[in-house]
């Protein structure tokens, strides 16, 4: 009886295991967000990777000194905002 229960606990680990990758695929990330660096206000440009309170505000203050942005490499002149930053949010800004 013992064989038994080991023999059905490790039919029903192989049964669940085969399930997971299915599972996995009907999981759908969240829509990717794209926010107008030339528009947007500091709660909008939050939900950029990498943009907190502080950067979004540096940004506003950015576009308020020196007009709207051209490119989006313009923001690399904003304090806080560096290489990394801009390759993180590169695709989820427009202009």
């Amino acid at each position: 009886m013992k064989k038994l229960a080991v023999l059905f606990c490790f039919l029903l680990s192989l049964a669940s295991v085969s399930f997971l990758p299915a599972l996995a695929d009907d999981v759908q990330a969240p829509p990717a967000v794209t926010v107008n660096i030339n528009t947007a206000d500091v709660t909008a440009l939050t939900q950029l990777k990498g943009v907190g309170e502080t950067k979004a505000q540096a940004i506003i203050a950015w576009r308020e000194e020196n007009g709207p942005f051209e490119s989006a490499d313009e923001l690399l002149a904003v304090n806080g905002i560096g290489e990394a930053t801009l390759e993180d949010i590169r695709d989820n800004i427009s202009l």
